[in-house]
């Protein structure tokens, strides 16, 4: 069914030898995926009021609703995300080039970077003022106010969103760890306190202390999911409870979803967070864009993202000539914001517990204890919860406005791992309910430690090593070892470490290394007899 879906695609749209597309085969367990399961399950029917037929695009895209996002006539719009400002405006900061540009959507290089405001979140937005020159702007605050509008290559900054803006560029410390696929498409998430973890389009993630300080990688390797792809388009941001990460294959046309406590350490949930064809209206109808690129969220105030904003193309991208019917727009998509939860088990959660408590609880718009259909609840990780497992509701008991489920211990999956069990049930209307579990016994504010790269003084016999606390909370003392081709050069201990706060090891080795066993080094961390870290350093 999906390959002649793909193929009846092809023939609409007119794909060639040249089309942006491959078909990925899934994974043979996706099929047995619930609803829910999939990140895209949480996109909901699209806003607005304007439905019009009267307007560019192939005819996959019309009638559409011209008030939802951003489209002109004239301008091809590309990237882009929302700050809300307390007036309680909306402001969208997006890229663009002129229609009628010599080179057609091959224009791009030249965007130009639009401040647009809405009264709506869905929009529709009108362009206020430039920016300046840049493609695939994203926006963010730092915790001083200042606004942040980052495109490939640089940045502005200014005091508000209103300006002056002033163009500068960031400043990147790689400590000595590849890089995949350069610096560009670059995705920020604020920490708690204050400071960004970035990810970069090859899957590298970086830490700045304010934001704007020199970024400093911390991974060696690219964080995206083991599978094939051709990866781009990275979105991450943080809620009060854990990181979240959705990469698109672009040229397979689906896109993955990942989590983590620490923003290093990933896990991947089955299923597609998007593919095309997710742009429905409440009718049902749907705009088929052959595109979805750079999306970008909308957060609420407990930081759940609340709507997904994507770029747009009705056909191949160097299908799209000067003063033709097709271009590019900016829409938006309402998501499911999911619920609030937390676990109340103050033990840690193994096969043997016999019941696990979960507070529900309740808000602006969502009664627990009047809203749930508690048979279908299920609860624990993904792994078992996605395909319908997971363990069922014994009991439940009012605590103020907020719901108190029991669940039967067994059959959760839960292992010392776990930092976020998911929930998936169904309202007593009928609607999809979800939502991600803290755990009292989990540190969601772990220490980071990350070695820089040895030096050694040949001399003293001694590798030097530096090590800091990339991480929002102290370090315990750990033991490190240096290692190349298999045996151990050196071992130290390190000691407490306040968040970036560092520490210079002189440890003395029995060994010279060679010239081609300082070329790649590997530094392990230890804490309390197990490896909790392994960098991966090369000269």
């Amino acid at each position: 069914m999906k390959r002649l879906f793909m193929l009846s695609l092809a023939v609409a749209f007119g794909w060639g030898a040249r089309a942006q597309v491959t078909e990925r085969e899934r994974p043979s367990d996706w099929k047995y995926l619930v609803e829910g399961a999939r990140f895209m399950d949480r996109l909901q029917p699209m806003k607005g009021e304007v439905l019009s037929a009267d307007v560019w695009g192939a005819d996959s895209v019309r009638p559409r609703l011209v008030d939802n996002g951003i489209e002109l006539a004239g301008t091809s719009f590309w990237g882009g995300n929302i700050l809300r400002e307390p007036d309680g405006k909306y402001h969208l900061f997006v890229c663009g080039w002129p229609e009628n540009s010599p080179k057609g959507h091959m224009f791009w290089p030249n965007s130009t970077v639009y401040h647009a405001v809405g009264e709506r979140l869905e929009g529709p937005y009108t362009v206020r003022d430039t920016i300046g020159k840049g493609h695939n702007p994203e926006a963010f605050r730092l915790a001083d106010g200042r606004v942040v509008v980052y495109v490939i290559d640089g940045y502005y900054i200014a005091p508000s969103v209103k300006g002056p803006w002033q163009y500068r560029r960031f400043t990147f410390n790689t400590r000595n760890r590849n890089i995949v696929e350069g610096l560009s498409n670059l995705t920020f998430a604020r920490r708690p306190d204050g400071s960004y973890l970035m990810v970069c389009r090859g899957g590298g993630v970086w830490v700045s202390r304010d934001g704007l300080a020199p970024y400093e990688q911390l991974s060696d390797r690219s964080v995206y999911p083991p599978v094939e792809g051709r990866f781009e388009d990275p979105v991450v941001w943080r809620d009060s409870l854990q990181y979240h990460l959705i990469v698109n294959d672009w040229l397979g046309r689906i896109a993955y979803y990942q989590r983590s406590k620490d923003g290093l350490h990933w896990v991947t949930e089955q299923g597609e967070a998007y593919v095309p064809g997710v742009s429905v209206h409440p009718d049902g109808r749907v705009e088929h864009w052959f595109k979805y690129e750079r999306p970008k969220v909308f957060q609420d105030e407990a930081g759940r993202a609340v709507q997904m904003n994507f770029a747009v193309i009705d056909t191949i991208k160097w299908e799209d000539q000067p003063n033709d019917n097709h271009s590019s727009k900016n829409i938006c998509i309402p998501l499911n914001p999911g619920l609030r939860l937390e676990v109340l088990n103050k033990e840690p959660i193994t096969a043997g517990t016999k019941a696990i408590e979960v507070r529900i609880r309740a808000e602006q718009g969502f009664n627990p204890q009047k809203d749930i259909d508690v048979r279908s609840l299920r609860f624990g990780s993904f792994t078992e919860v996605n395909f319908g497992r997971g363990s069922k509701v014994v009991r439940t008991r009012k605590e103020g406005k907020d719901l108190i489920a029991v669940f039967d211990g067994a059959g959760s999956g839960i292992g010392p791992d776990e930092f976020a069990p998911k929930l998936l049930g169904r309202g007593k209307k009928g609607g999809l309910l979800y939502g991600y579990a803290s755990l009292p016994y989990v540190d969601y504010r772990p220490a980071m430690l990350s070695a820089a790269y040895p030096m050694y003084d040949k001399e003293r016999q001694a590798l030097i090593l530096e090590v800091k606390n990339y991480g929002l909370s102290a370090s315990r003392p750990s033991r490190v070892a240096v290692q190349a081709d298999g045996r151990t050069l050196a071992e130290g201990e390190v000691g407490k470490l306040l968040p970036y706060g560092v520490q210079e090891l002189r440890m003395k080795t029995a060994f010279a290394p060679t010239a081609k066993e300082l070329s790649t080094l590997t530094v392990v961390f230890y804490t309390d007899g197990q490896e909790t870290r392994r960098d991966i350093l090369r000269y």
